[in-house]
């Protein structure tokens, strides 16, 4: 049964909010937050950090002027009761679905996300673009970020925090803390206080008592200043944000709206130049016990029952690839002490979490730092260790510099786990891992390559182990496994050699990665049809394996290559090779199937792959068509 939200059912925009009255605003935020836990328990998706951001959401709407003020999300999985508030309640329970909201801030949904983001700790930089934008422009708007203490481990945050500091734009930095042991405990002194420091009458007496310490001797003035800076420091915490150049204001209790209100209100109204950081400490899953006892679970979920809680995890075929890769890194590491696992701010979403409970001394998170996290590798990897950097592919891509430079520069050993790569469903576009394959076998020294399945990827886990002398990287799906056999343990692949499973004469199906089965089935109907085809899986995109693809090409009028990724990967590596070899001009018709070059919505990753063309129906049509005949079939004809 729906909740019962009679003060929430007036509210379309952020406009009928400011109808109500203060005192109203906690029933507001009462009923905002059932209706977020309704919508989830729907569709899935992220819960915990929107329900600890309730308060301040409606807090925020409530006085400033959006969409004309800016606030800006960091990552952005919280703001699910800002879609509420800000005119897409009808639709809230489609997200993440096919033609549905996204789970995620979109500037495309609704001009009240002014910034788009699911990657961590952007809001700061871009908050203080459109600060400094709304300068230039005299328009008088404000740029609010609200960021959490986990995105603030990211060396990205401190950059802007830094460039902000230094100039005198009125940018407003509200931080998120939900998790940090620093935070001093908040309660009436510390709302008072905060009250206080955040009054123009305290910056006003403040800037006075600065500018007649300047007129002190220079000793009596460094005096003055250090004992405001311990006052300010033993009261609020605010040290680090200060010598930041940041006016500090906290730590608040971010679930009570006396405290909040009057805060956000004088930060709003001051005229005073330079930025502000507010410290708002707040609980993940606030207000649904399930997801207050256990905040890693209900970070991301699929449907749950409200009532009990209880999630909805379906009946799994085959383990996912995540569970088979971290299990046979724990095999490997219990023969070899050197092995060690790196992860981002993802230990359950790596299955790094299962390796940690059997090698704590071995695992190491870094926060939501990736650019650290492939030094920090790439170090060890100097001083003989042999570490697993394990990040999903889209989030390896902030990191890049740090590959080239760090790792294949320097041609260190560094192995790069690459969870989630290909399509990714209800996460869509930003977390599409749709170009590692392009962006590291272009580097010099590295080693790239693929699993077909599960068992294939036991076996590349056992290769990485055995690399040395030189970085190599494979990657992954999300989701389960194809239900294959399973090894007991990996044996080490011969480098750059890929495997035929199927032998044919008239055309040649070259994959890399996971579409090897639908090259399998597509073989079955193109023989069918009398046809004759040959399935190779590839493995290797880098070094590729010459003899496979120089003996594919000459015996074979056609040669199809089929991969889940991007445009530049490695059908970009075969043509390469057939170019220079001269094999084109004898002829063979070469078809790539990649990813399309856009970036594709959410949906069911299944019709992800179909939209795409990647599908077995997809691979018949290309070769038919090739061979100048008609594609009989009709799936392929129906989304062309």
């Amino acid at each position: 049964m729906a909740p019962q939200t009679p003060l929430l059912d007036q509210i379309k925009t952020p406009a009928d909010l400011k109808k109500f009255k203060p005192e109203d605003l906690q029933q507001i935020a009462d009923e905002l937050r059932a209706e977020t836990i309704d919508a989830v328990s729907v569709t899935g998706g992220h819960l915990g950090a929107g329900l600890g951001v309730v308060e301040l959401t409606v807090a925020l709407h409530y006085l400033f002027d959006t969409p004309d003020d800016k606030i800006v999300w960091d990552v952005g999985h919280q703001v699910y009761p800002h879609k509420i508030l800000t005119g897409r309640r009808d639709r809230i329970r489609t997200l993440r679905q096919g033609n549905g909201l996204s789970g995620f801030t979109k500037r495309t949904e609704s001009e009240y996300d002014p910034f788009g983001a699911a990657h961590a700790s952007t809001s700061i930089s871009a908050a203080l673009g459109f600060s400094v934008g709304s300068d230039l422009q005299g328009t008088g708007n404000k740029a609010i970020a609200v960021i959490g203490d986990g995105a603030m481990t990211g060396g990205m945050a401190y950059e802007a925090l830094n460039n902000a500091g230094a100039m005198h734009n009125k940018l407003i930095v509200i931080l998120n803390d939900n998790d940090m042991s620093i935070a001093p405990p908040v309660g009436a002194l510390s709302a008072y206080l905060s009250r206080l420091i955040s009054s123009k009458s305290y910056r006003s007496l403040r800037d006075i008592g600065r500018h007649m310490s300047e007129k002190f001797p220079r000793p009596m003035q460094k005096a003055a200043q250090r004992a405001e800076e311990y006052a300010r420091g033993m009261l609020t915490g605010g040290t680090l944000f200060e010598e930041l150049g940041f006016f500090y204001v906290g730590p608040i209790d971010g679930h009570n709206m006396e405290h909040l209100i009057p805060v956000l209100k004088n930060v709003r109204d001051d005229e005073a130049e330079g930025p502000v950081l507010i410290h708002v400490v707040t609980q993940k899953g606030k207000g649904y016990e399930p997801a207050e006892q256990s905040s890693d679970k209900y970070h991301g979920v699929g449907k749950f029952n409200v009532v009990t809680g209880a999630l909805d995890k379906g009946k799994a075929n085959a383990p996912s690839y995540t569970k088979v890769y971290a299990e046979a890194l724990i095999k490997e590491a219990r023969d070899d002490d050197k092995i060690v696992t790196i992860t981002a701010a993802m230990p359950s979403g790596t299955g790094i979490d299962m390796f940690e409970k059997e090698f704590p001394d071995r695992t190491f998170d870094v926060g939501l730092a990736e650019q650290h996290a492939v030094t920090f590798a790439a170090g060890l990897a100097a001083d003989g260790m042999k570490p697993f950097a394990t990040i999903y592919s889209t989030f390896l891509q902030r990191a890049f510099d740090q590959i080239v430079h760090d790792v294949a520069l320097q041609n260190l050993p560094v192995r790069f786990a690459m969870d989630r790569a290909g399509y990714v469903g209800a996460d869509g576009q930003t977390h599409c891992g749709a170009f590692d394959i392009a962006y590291l076998a272009c580097l010099p020294n590295m080693i790239v390559m693929a699993p077909a399945d599960e068992a294939e990827l036991v076996h590349m886990v056992a290769t990485a182990v055995d690399i040395d002398g030189q970085p190599c990287a494979f990657r992954y799906p999300r989701g389960e496994g194809v239900g294959v056999d399973m090894p007991e343990r990996g044996e080490v692949l011969p480098i750059g050699k890929g495997r035929i499973l199927r032998e044919g004469t008239k055309i040649a199906l070259l994959a890399y990665g996971t579409r090897l089965q639908d090259c399998l089935d597509a073989a079955e109907e193109l023989s069918a049809l009398g046809l004759s085809t040959t399935v190779a899986d590839a493995r290797f995109a880098k070094p590729l394996d010459e003899d496979l693809v120089r003996r594919l090409a000459a015996e074979h009028e056609v040669l199809v290559t089929v991969e889940e990724g991007s445009i530049g990967g490695f059908a970009a590596q075969v043509s390469q090779f057939l170019a220079m070899q001269g094999i084109f001009d004898a002829g063979l018709k070469f078809r790539p199937l990649v990813m399309p070059d856009t970036f594709m919505d959410q949906d069911a990753p299944r019709r992800q792959v179909e939209l795409a063309g990647l599908t077995c129906p997809d691979i018949v049509a290309t070769a038919m068509t090739a061979l100048g005949m008609e594609s009989k079939s009709e799936t392929a004809q129906g989304r062309a």
